[in-house]
């Protein structure tokens, strides 16, 4: 019997057959560890899957790809479910994935710590981004179903709290595939049209897939780009959503929402009356204040007698004329005592007063005084000054200090 001879593809076809056929290999589980993970366009994605010592080749297209609530990434242990099958033109088997969930724990928890991280990282949940509540808000948009007890809940705790404020109501369904779309746009219009002072989005609690439509990315987008403070009330008190990390106000459930977005009346009656005590108190303590100077001050001299402050500074001034005038005395004094005994001094050495005591004076020709006989001739004419006149003389002789006759 002569051999069969296949050609490459005919051979790769033929198990290609094979295993297609092969039912327990088209509905088939297989865990492990994702590694060489990429995306091609338009979306398809390729990687392998490995444990210990083998390694499987997987590919799993856009359509499957695009129903992953979480983003495969290397290192990440999965458990994938799909067909393994041959490509004819490469000659290898791979499994042809439909859907991958993480091993250990479910893929909406998964894509939840994604998202979480993700948008952690980009400065969503940062607190310096959060906005005060208004304190006495006069319109407040909620997004919410129209259809569930939680706008009923909110509407009686607001108008209990803060009847004066008026609720808008914006109408989205807040669970299904649709929902992220819807209670995005709302949020984006009760902002951009200012239908409110803040808005409240929320729903009540159910189980982490009833409440993922607040654990959409877009969702979160919008409340960080919301100029109006945003605050959520999603489910329970234990119920934790992406929206609740973004918001300026996160509600531990929807009434504990309105009770944080209004104040309540019966406090600020209770503080308005405190207040207004306390300034009544102030004012009664201001008036007896006032009243107790009035008295002294109508008790004052300048009041009772107003001359007497004249006479008493009359009286100052009288004081200080008399000071004054001590003073300069005083002063005076001083200089005059002193010039009195420079001009004694001076009188002292005048020559007039030598003269009067019988001396006198002898000058030359040129009125210069003679101190010496030196230079003096016989017949040299002098001048000589007494304390009533002068006399005219003429030298007979000089005679010097030792007696000798010239």
């Amino acid at each position: 019997m002569e051999q069969k001879i296949y050609g490459i593809t005919e051979l790769n076809e033929h198990i290609k057959s094979i295993l297609d056929g092969a039912p327990e290999l088209a509905g088939i589980y297989v865990r492990g560890e994702i590694s060489n993970f990429k995306v091609y366009n338009p979306g398809n994605c390729f990687f392998t899957l490995k444990d210990e010592t083998g390694a499987l080749k997987c590919v799993m297209y856009r359509n499957q790809a695009g129903r992953l609530r979480f983003q495969p990434q290397n290192g990440m242990k999965v458990i994938a479910l799909g067909r393994v099958a041959v490509f004819p033109r490469d000659g290898i088997y791979q499994l042809y994935c439909d859907t991958l969930a993480p091993d250990g724990v479910g893929d909406l928890h998964m894509a939840f710590e994604q998202l979480k991280a993700r948008l952690y990282r980009e400065g969503l949940f940062d607190p310096a981004h959060k906005k005060p509540m208004p304190r006495f808000p006069q319109k407040i948009a909620v997004v919410t179903s129209d259809a569930g007890k939680v706008i009923h809940d909110m509407l009686r705790m607001i108008r209990r709290r803060w009847p004066m404020c008026k609720v808008i109501l914006l109408p989205v369904r807040v669970q299904g595939p649709e929902a992220p779309a819807e209670i995005a746009g709302a949020i984006r219009y009760a902002d951009r049209w200012h239908i409110g002072d803040l808005i409240i989005t929320g729903r009540g609690g159910g189980s982490l897939e009833e409440l993922w439509a607040f654990n959409d990315e877009w969702v979160a987008r919008a409340i960080y780009a919301a100029q109006l403070p945003v605050i959520t009330a999603v489910g329970h008190e234990p119920d934790v959503t992406i929206a609740d990390f973004v918001a300026d106000l996160s509600a531990a459930t929807p009434t504990h929402a309105a009770t944080s977005a209004v104040p309540d009346q019966a406090e600020l009656r209770a503080w308005l009356a405190g207040a207004q005590q306390a300034l009544c108190r102030r004012e009664q303590q201001t008036i007896q204040d006032l009243s107790q100077r009035l008295e002294g001050l109508a008790h004052r001299r300048v009041l009772e007698d107003p001359l007497a402050f004249v006479q008493d500074k009359r009286m100052l001034t009288g004081h200080l004329q008399r000071h004054l005038a001590a003073r300069g005395e005083v002063l005076l004094h001083r200089p005059k005592a002193r010039l009195g005994r420079l001009a004694a001094s001076l009188d002292a050495m005048s020559p007039l007063k030598v003269l009067a005591r019988g001396y006198a004076m002898a000058t030359d020709d040129t009125g210069t005084p003679l101190r010496t006989v030196q230079g003096r001739q016989a017949g040299d004419h002098v001048t000589v000054a007494l304390a009533d006149g002068q006399l005219g003389c003429r030298v007979e002789t000089v005679m010097p200090a030792e007696g000798d006759r010239v």
